[in-house]
């Protein structure tokens, strides 16, 4: 009897640390402290933000990546919009369990500045192939003489519309290139066109990330929102005023949804979106986005530049986002060779696509366009390239600028504050932000 309790007892025992075992593999373990599991598989945490798509592609990417790499395995740690993602990725990093690989925007210079990255150059030539990056996307990602980010690719601020809609409408197609007043114009034709409940375009001056639309705007007008030599802006009260005053008379004359519509649009991703959810017929958008977007509707999608933007030559090419890593991951080799296979790898670049910018790896772009998406993408880039000059020096701060910018349009839309003052907290949010 003694040795049966006995045999019974060690088969327990033996189980049990199987399933420790497998638990750790499953990087349950290995995920929380960032290391290697008692098994010696190495687990990478790669925090990102991004819609049901780019999820689908990055694990497509994720499964290629450990199937060449035995023993490694990479966690994916997403958020729906980077507005959850940052907060999110500082708590971890003030807890002291960031994640390994950190996507960032165009606020890196913020996190290099913080001392929480970790500079790449010693695996630059090695196990990051750098000599196929363009040398633009490289600059990019360096501060203080130091690449800190890896671009994941190019993107262009884009205006993205529902050509299937349209044609039900018997609306003619918009122009890709089109002035300020063409384009109005073109949203009072299309009110007269659209079924009740549909508006011509989404109100892209409620968006979340509203400091991209209003940096258009700013640009287009020859007004510098930063100026680092004096560090200024150029930007004064009456021209912040004109910014909303442009998207009053769209709303006032119906062109864009009433405040209380557009709320209801969180405007993130796709999934959130009113062009989506067939309220607009025309929405914002960075170019690298569109094919989540057409994959969340049956409907063709296509785009066209923000008005003025051939004369004005104010759009931007610009990183799509960074690749960094944590200066305290305990597996940055493993990392950086991630990175490198995401931003290098033909294969990588098959399932990728332009999700996150046209590739910026010679290699890479060998791949060429591998849908209709990324062909469209790549034909507006060919238009708007040319109607495009050096992206703007951010502002100090500008995790901010993007919260507080949102408040104060919030407060006009919605009729508590008038245009004048809004200009004026504006203004004196930039300068805030310059002086903190």
């Amino acid at each position: 009897m003694k040795k049966i309790v006995f045999f019974l007892l060690a088969l327990a025992m033996g189980t049990a640390a199987v399933l420790t075992g497998c638990g750790n593999q499953s990087g349950k373990t290995a995920a929380q402290s960032g290391g290697s599991s008692a098994a010696g598989v190495v687990t990478i945490r790669w925090a990102y933000w991004g819609a049901e798509t780019r999820v689908k592609i990055s694990q497509q990417a994720i499964d290629l990546f450990q199937a060449a790499n035995p023993g490694v395995l990479v966690n994916p740690e997403v958020s729906g919009g980077s507005g959850d993602h940052f907060p999110k990725v500082d708590t971890q990093l003030a807890g002291g369990n960031g994640p390994d690989i950190i996507q960032m925007g165009g606020n890196i210079n913020d996190y290099v500045k913080r001392g929480v990255l970790l500079p790449l150059d010693q695996y630059a030539g090695g196990i990051l192939n750098t000599s196929v990056i363009d040398a633009g996307a490289l600059e990019s990602g360096t501060f203080n003489g130091q690449l800190y980010g890896v671009s994941t690719g190019v993107t262009m601020p884009a205006l993205v519309y529902n050509k299937s809609l349209l044609e039900r409408s018997g609306a003619p197609l918009p122009k890709v290139s089109m002035t300020y007043d063409e384009f109005r114009a073109y949203l009072s034709d299309l009110k007269a066109k659209l079924p009740a409940g549909v508006y011509p375009m989404q109100d892209i001056g409620s968006l979340a990330s509203n400091s991209t639309p209003f940096g258009y705007w700013l640009r287009y007008n020859g007004t510098p929102i930063y100026i680092e030599e004096t560090n200024a802006t150029a930007v004064t009260p009456e021209a912040a005023k004109q910014y909303l005053d442009l998207f009053k008379d769209y709303r006032d004359n119906g062109l864009v949804p009433p405040a209380d519509v557009a709320a209801g649009y969180a405007e993130n991703n796709a999934d959130t979106s009113a062009l989506i959810a067939g309220k607009a017929a025309i929405g914002f958008i960075v170019t690298n986005q569109l094919a989540g977007y057409q994959a969340a509707t049956t409907d063709e999608l296509d785009l066209i530049e923000l008005p003025g933007a051939e004369a004005s030559k104010a759009l931007w090419p610009q990183p799509s986002q960074f690749y960094t890593v944590n200066k305290d991951s305990k597996n940055p080799e493993q990392a950086v060779k991630f990175i490198d296979f995401l931003v290098n790898s033909p294969d990588a670049a098959k399932v990728l696509g332009n999700d996150r910018g046209a590739s910026s790896s010679s290699v890479a772009r060998t791949v060429g366009a591998v849908d209709t998406d990324d062909a469209k993408v790549l034909k507006y880039l060919e238009i708007a390239g040319p109607h495009s000059s050096r992206e703007t020096t951010h502002l100090p701060n500008d995790t901010e600028l993007n919260s507080t910018l949102y408040l104060i349009y919030q407060n006009v839309a919605f009729g508590q504050i008038g245009t004048a003052q809004g200009g004026q907290q504006i203004y004196d949010l930039l300068v805030r932000m310059i002086n903190k």
